[in-house]
C-alpha cells in the first residue's frame, strides 16, 4: 500500500503544474491561428471586391 501512495505522490507532483503549462501554450496558439485565418478572410474579401466579383 505504501508503494501505491508513493507512487501516486510521484504522478501528482510531475504533473502538478503541466495542465495550467499547456492550456496557456494551447491559447496562445489558437489566438495566433484565429488572427492569421481573420486577416486571410480580409485578404480574400479585399481581393473580390477589388477585382469586380459580384456579389448575387
Amino acid at each position: 500500500m505504501k508503494t501505491i501512495l508513493l507512487i501516486k505522490e510521484i504522478y501528482h507532483d510531475g504533473f502538478k503544474n503541466l495542465g495550467h503549462f499547456l492550456m496557456k501554450r494551447y491559447f496562445k496558439l489558437f489566438a495566433w491561428f484565429s488572427f492569421i485565418m481573420f486577416v486571410i478572410v480580409v485578404y480574400a474579401f479585399v481581393y473580390r471586391i477589388s477585382t469586380g466579383f459580384a456579389f448575387d
